[in-house]
C-alpha cells in the first residue's frame, strides 16, 4: 500500500501530457501530503505519441507506472482500469490537462481528513476561482447537465463532472468493481455509489481553467443522458421506475384507439373539441414556423379573426412541441399531449405524494393514479387536455409547501413564479381551481392547527409576493392581450351548470361501473362528468377522515373536498326527492371576476387530489403499520376490502374511437387553390361554427393555406363584448344554418340577396364550397338561389365562384 495513488486517464495528450506528469511529480515530492505514492497513466488506446511519453516519464520516475489498453474505450473504462489496478490509502483522479492544479489536492485531502469518503472538486460554489472559462453554449449545456444530473442519480452535488476528485481508496475500489459505465459519466456512477452506501461525499470549491483540446463533443451530451437511463435502471429502485411505466402503459390502453388509426380516428364523445384542438396545434405550429403572433389568427373568422390567448391553445406545449407538428402532424400532437399528458400528470402526483405525505410508494402509486385517473379527469380526456395535462399543479404545491418550511426562500419564491406563469400557458382556469383549492385547503388548516398556521404565514406570504413579481412581467402582455388586445371579450356567460347532488354518488360513462343513462341524466355531456365518484369512495373517505381525524393534515383535507363539492352544485342546490332547492355558496363567488366564467360543476375537480391524498394515507396506514394481534390482522384485511370496494369501479376504460368523415379531394389535392385567391377567403357551407366543424379540419389538411369566416373559438358579442362561443351570427350564416338544421328551403327574396352580397363583401369570399353529403340538397338550392348561378362540382364538393360578383 501507498499513501496517494493519482490517475490520469489519457487519450491522445501528447501535447499536454508532459508537463502534467512533471507538474503532478514535481508536487507530490516538495509536500508532505503524501509520503508515499504513485502515478499511473492509463492510455485509452492513444493513436499519437501519449504512451511513449509515459514510458519516458516511468523510465526516469519507477513511482510512475503505465497502463496500456488496445482500444479507445472510453473514459469511465480508463478510470476503472487505473483504479482497480491502484494501492493508494487515497486515490485522486485529475485530467490529463489539470485544469484544476495539482496544488488543489490539499483542500480535498483535507476534507477526507474530516471524516468525507470522497472529495470532489467543484467550480459551481461560492469561493470557486474560474480564471478561464469555457464558451457559453458549453458552460450552458454544462449546467443543464449538472442539473439533470443531480435530479435523476447524486442530489446534492452541484458539479460533478470537474476533472478532479479525491476518493478513499478501498471504497472507490469496491465502487469501481461494481462500475458499468465507459464513458464521461462514470464519476456520476462512481458518487452515486457513494450515495447509495451513504458514504459521505464532500463538494470543494477549487480553481479551474478551462483548457483548449477537449475531448467532449456535441455529441457526448444525448450519450450522458442515456448512460443517467441505464444507471437509474441498474442501479435504481425497480418499483420507482415501474411506476411511471405502469401510468405510461394505462394511458396507451385508454387512447389506444386514437393510436390505432393516428389522423382517421376520432374521439367519439369529443364532439367538436377534437377538431378545434388539432387546429389550435396547427395554427400554433404555423405562427411558429413563420415567425408571427402566436396571440393571434387571421384564418378563422376572417376577417376579423381569433384571439388565441383568449383561447385554450395551450402554448406551454403548443409552442414546444411545434416540430413535432410540424414533422407529423397535428393529430399526432393531439395524440401525445392527452396520452403523455395524462401519464406525466399521474407521476407528478406521485412524486408530490410519496415526497410530502406518505411512506409506502404503492401508496403513492394509488393516490398518483387516483389524481390523474379520477372520472372527472378522465371525462375531460375525451376533449379537454388543459384540464387533463395538470403536472405542474404538484410543483406549484411542493414550492408553496417548502416556502412555509423557510427553506431557500428567495429561490423557491423566484421558481414558485415561474411554475405560476407556465401554468397560464397550460391552462388559467386549471391553475384558478387548483388556487381555490389551495386556499380552501389552508383555511381548513388554520382552523385544524391556528399555531402552525400562524408560524408559516409571514414566510408563505413574502414568498407569495416575491413570486407575484416574477410571474407578473412574464405573463403581462399575453393576458394584457387577451383581455384587451383584438377580439378579446370580458366573460363567458354559461348559464347555471351546477353538479346535482347525486352526480357525487354516482359513477361516469368510463368508469367500469359506469351507467350510460344515469351519467347522462346528471351531467352536460361526456366532457363535463365532473364527479362521479361512486358512493362507496364517498362513504371511505369520510371513514378516513374520522378514523385519522387528529391529524390536521387530514381534517384539512376533508373539509377541502367538502367544501369544493358544496361549491360544484352551484347557486341552487338540490333537495333531493323534491322540487325545491337551497341557495349555494357559489353565489358569493359566482360574480366575481374570473369566476363568472367558470362551470361551477368543475369545481369537484378540486376533490380528486384531496380524495387522492386521502386514499394515500389510508394505504400507507395499512400497508406500514405493525400488527399486534390477529383482530388487528383481520382490520388491515377488511380496510384492503373497502379499498377495492371503493376504487376498483372508478378503473376508467378505453376511450371510444370512430372513423373521421374524410376531406374531399377539392381540399386534399390542391384544386381549392384555382378559386381562393391570396387575401381572399374560402366560405365552406354551412358557415363554420360550433356545431359544425369540419372546415377546420380541411383547413388543417390544406396547409393553413385558406382562411373562412365563422368556426369554432371563444370570441366577443354586441357592444359589451360578451364571450360566446363562434361568430357574432350574420343574416347569411344564420340563413345557411337553419338550412342545415331542418332541410327545409326558406323564401329567399332579394332583401336575402343583399343580405348574402354584403356578407360576401365583408367576408372577401372569392368561392362558396358545400360538401353533398351535408343535407346537399336543400343548401345547394338555398346557395343557388341567393348567388343566382348554378354549381360546378369538383373534387367531390359544389363549388360557387363569387369573386366576380363583389
Amino acid at each position: 500500500m501507498v499513501d496517494l495513488t493519482v490517475i490520469v486517464p489519457a487519450y491522445d495528450e501528447e501535447d499536454r501530457l508532459a508537463p502534467t506528469l512533471e507538474a503532478i511529480r514535481t508536487h507530490l515530492g516538495s509536500t508532505e501530503e503524501a509520503a508515499t505514492w504513485e502515478l499511473i497513466v492509463v492510455d485509452d488506446g492513444s493513436t499519437d505519441a501519449t504512451a511513449r511519453i509515459a514510458e519516458a516519464a516511468a523510465a526516469d520516475e519507477p513511482r510512475v507506472r503505465l497502463i496500456r489498453t488496445p482500444d479507445n474505450r472510453g473514459k469511465g473504462h480508463a478510470v476503472r482500469t487505473g483504479v482497480l489496478a491502484s494501492r493508494g490509502r487515497r486515490v485522486l483522479v485529475t485530467d490529463a490537462d489539470l485544469a484544476t492544479p495539482i496544488e488543489e489536492l490539499a483542500l480535498l485531502a483535507r476534507r477526507l481528513d474530516e471524516g468525507a469518503a470522497a472529495a470532489v472538486g467543484s467550480r459551481a460554489l461560492p469561493g470557486s476561482r474560474i480564471a478561464v472559462r469555457q464558451h457559453a453554449v458549453r458552460e450552458f449545456m454544462g449546467r443543464a447537465g449538472s442539473r439533470l444530473i443531480r435530479a435523476a442519480a447524486v442530489p446534492g452535488i452541484r458539479d460533478t463532472q470537474c476533472g478532479f476528485k479525491l476518493f478513499d481508496g478501498d471504497k472507490v475500489r469496491a465502487a469501481c468493481a461494481e462500475s458499468r459505465l465507459d464513458g464521461w459519466s462514470y464519476d456520476v456512477e462512481l458518487l452515486h455509489f457513494f450515495r447509495r452506501r451513504d458514504w459521505a461525499v464532500a463538494e470543494v470549491p477549487v480553481r479551474w481553467a478551462h483548457q483548449p483540446g477537449s475531448k467532449i463533443r456535441p455529441s457526448a451530451y444525448p450519450t450522458v443522458l442515456a448512460d443517467l437511463v441505464r444507471l437509474r435502471w441498474h442501479h435504481g429502485d425497480r418499483a420507482r421506475l415501474a411506476i411511471p411505466l405502469l401510468y405510461l402503459l394505462a394511458a396507451f390502453v385508454l387512447y389506444g384507439g386514437l393510436w390505432g388509426g393516428l389522423g382517421h380516428t376520432y374521439l367519439a364523445d369529443s364532439g367538436s373539441d377534437q377538431t378545434q384542438w388539432e387546429w389550435f396545434f396547427a395554427v400554433t405550429a404555423d405562427n411558429v414556423a413563420h415567425l408571427r403572433n402566436p396571440l393571434f389568427t387571421h384564418l378563422q373568422n376572417a376577417p376579423l379573426g381569433v384571439n388565441l390567448m383568449a383561447n385554450t391553445v395551450m402554448l406551454g406545449l403548443s409552442v414546444p412541441l411545434a416540430p413535432v407538428t410540424l414533422a407529423f402532424g397535428a393529430h399526432v400532437t393531439w395524440a401525445i399531449v392527452l396520452t403523455g399528458g395524462l401519464a406525466v400528470t399521474a407521476c407528478s402526483w406521485y412524486w408530490l405524494i410519496a415526497k410530502r405525505f406518505v411512506r409506502s410508494r404503492w401508496a403513492a402509486a394509488l393516490g398518483g393514479a387516483f389524481c390523474a385517473f379520477a372520472p372527472p379527469m378522465i371525462s375531460h380526456g375525451n376533449a379537454h387536455p388543459n384540464f387533463l395535462v395538470l403536472f405542474m399543479i404538484p410543483l406549484i404545491i411542493d414550492r408553496a409547501v417548502r416556502l412555509c418550511e423557510g427553506e431557500r426562500p428567495t429561490r423557491n419564491a423566484v421558481l414558485l413564479g415561474l411554475f405560476l406563469a407556465y401554468q397560464v400557458f397550460l391552462g388559467e382556469e386549471a391553475l384558478l381551481l387548483a388556487v381555490t383549492g389551495l386556499l380552501l385547503f389552508a383555511f381548513g388548516y388554520a382552523v385544524a392547527d391556528p399555531d402552525a398556521a400562524r408560524a408559516v404565514s409571514g414566510r408563505l406570504l413574502r414568498g407569495l409576493g416575491v413570486a407575484a413579481l416574477v410571474a407578473a412581467p412574464i405573463v403581462a402582455v399575453p393576458v394584457g392581450w387577451q383581455f384587451l388586445g383584438p377580439q378579446s371579450y370580458h366573460s363567458v356567460l354559461h348559464g347555471e351548470v351546477g353538479n346535482n347532488p347525486m352526480a357525487l354518488l354516482e359513477y361516469a360513462t368510463r368508469s367500469l361501473a359506469g351507467d350510460d343513462a344515469k351519467a347522462a341524466a346528471l351531467s352536460v355531456n361526456r366532457t363535463e362528468e365532473n364527479a362521479f365518484f361512486g358512493w362507496p369512495l364517498v362513504v371511505l373517505s369520510v371513514i378516513v377522515v374520522v378514523r385519522m381525524w387528529r391529524r390536521p393534515l387530514v381534517r384539512a383535507l376533508g373539509f377541502t373536498a367538502l367544501a369544493a363539492a358544496v361549491l360544484s352544485m352551484g347557486r341552487n342546490i338540490p333537495l333531493l326527492g323534491t322540487d325545491r332547492t337551497l341557495p349555494g355558496p357559489w353565489r358569493m363567488i359566482g360574480d366575481l371576476p374570473f369566476f363568472e366564467s367558470v362551470i361551477e360543476s368543475r369545481v369537484a375537480m378540486v376533490c380528486v387530489p384531496a380524495l387522492g391524498i386521502l386514499l394515500a394515507l389510508a394505504c400507507d396506514r395499512l400497508a406500514t403499520r405493525r400488527l399486534r394481534s390477529e383482530r388487528e390482522r383481520s382490520h388491515r384485511l377488511l380496510g384492503w376490502a373497502a379499498l377495492a370496494v371503493a376504487v376498483l369501479p372508478l378503473v376508467p376504460t378505453p376511450y371510444r374511437t370512430v372513423e373521421r368523415v374524410p376531406v374531399p379531394a377539392f381540399i386534399t389535392d390542391g384544386t381549392w387553390r384555382e378559386h381562393v385567391r391570396p387575401g381572399r377567403t374560402l366560405v365552406p357551407v354551412p358557415v363554420p361554427s360550433p356545431a359544425d366543424v369540419e372546415a377546420l379540419h380541411w383547413q388543417v389538411r390544406a396547409d393553413l393555406g385558406f382562411a373562412f369566416p365563422g368556426g369554432y373559438f371563444n370570441g366577443p358579442y354586441g357592444p359589451d363584448r360578451i364571450g360566446i362561443y363562434g361568430p357574432e351570427p350574420r343574416l347569411t350564416s344564420e340563413l345557411l344554418r337553419k338550412v342545415h338544421e331542418t332541410g327545409k328551403l326558406p323564401e329567399i327574396g332579394e332583401q336575402q340577396r343583399r343580405a348574402f352580397r354584403a356578407d360576401l363583401r365583408f367576408w372577401k369570399a372569392d368561392a362558396l364550397v358545400l360538401d353533398p353529403d351535408v343535407n346537399g340538397a336543400p343548401l345547394r338550392e338555398a346557395v343557388t338561389a341567393l348567388s343566382g348561378q348554378e354549381p360546378k362540382k369538383e373534387g367531390g364538393v359544389w363549388v360557387w365562384d363569387v369573386a366576380p360578383s363583389h
